[in-house]
């Protein structure tokens, strides 16, 4: 019995520290990011999770209640699973991680934090609309809770062959912040087939614009949550954005959803 539980502890333990995923974050190029952003609406950063590190979240889905294969206190892992067909949100299924976090997941969330603030308030400015982020990730949740929104919103997501999801916002409330992540814990082509990351914006007074892309093992891509600011004749104007994933073709695909507002 001990021998089966230190495998399932080794098979579920990450191995990046939160302080070194602070440092991957922080070490990309956010000018070309936030430029890329600017943009198309969406833009893919470095690897941030190793292999090893991707398959041991992507375990969390059925594994034991904590990465570490511990839990004093006796919490479930997530606090709700969503079936996707049920809904009519397309097919597959998903699961709202409990408060507290996976501690990677909390240091991942943590350190995009400050510098998608930067972009949140410069288009903010562009728009002409209120900027009422605070300079830390726990103050801006404290306002989220204070206005209701109490519950987790961070994602661990799973499809399946002929899985898909439908264009959609992830929005809960009034506390909403423009920007979120999504980091893939599966590699295309080998992992699952299909199941590309689809952006589609309505552009003023012409045709949508979708914007396709693979979504790369360990890597983030980081999108607009609603709409971000599109320059015109006129000045600048909010063009409407949604997100979904293209039908799975073959194998399972599984990613992190990082929202920066609570639901």
């Amino acid at each position: 019995m001990t021998t089966t539980t230190t495998t399932a502890t080794t098979a579920t333990r990450l191995h990046a520290r939160p302080g070194t995923l602070a440092r991957r974050v922080a070490a990309a190029d956010w000018t070309a990011l936030a430029a890329e952003l600017n943009t198309l609406g969406c833009a893919v950063t470095p690897r941030l999770l190793a292999p090893a590190d991707c398959r041991a979240l992507s375990a969390l889905y059925d594994g034991p209640a904590a990465m570490d294969g511990t839990d004093p206190g006796g919490r479930a892992r997530f606090r709700s699973t969503i079936d996707m067909a049920r809904h009519r949100f397309g097919s597959g299924q998903y699961r709202y991680f409990a408060d507290p976090l996976p501690a990677p997941v909390q240091a991942l969330r943590a350190a995009f934090y400050p510098h998608l603030l930067e972009i949140a308030r410069d288009w903010a400015d562009k728009l002409g609309r209120p900027a009422p982020w605070p300079d830390t990730l726990e103050e801006w949740l404290t306002m989220c809770h204070e206005a209701g929104q109490t519950k987790s919103s961070q994602i661990l997501l799973r499809y399946g062959t002929g899985d898909w999801n439908a264009l959609h916002r992830d929005l809960f409330g009034e506390m909403v912040f423009p920007l979120q992540v999504v980091i893939g814990l599966d590699e295309q082509g080998t992992d699952y087939t299909g199941g590309e990351f689809l952006l589609v914006e309505q552009r003023p007074r012409a045709q949508s614009r979708g914007t396709s892309t693979v979504l790369p093992q360990g890597h983030g891509l980081i999108f607009t949550t609603r709409d971000r600011p599109v320059r015109s004749a006129r000045g600048w104007s909010a063009g409407p954005v949604r997100h979904g994933v293209s039908t799975v073709r073959s194998g399972r695909r599984h990613s992190l959803g990082l929202v920066f507002h609570d639901a």
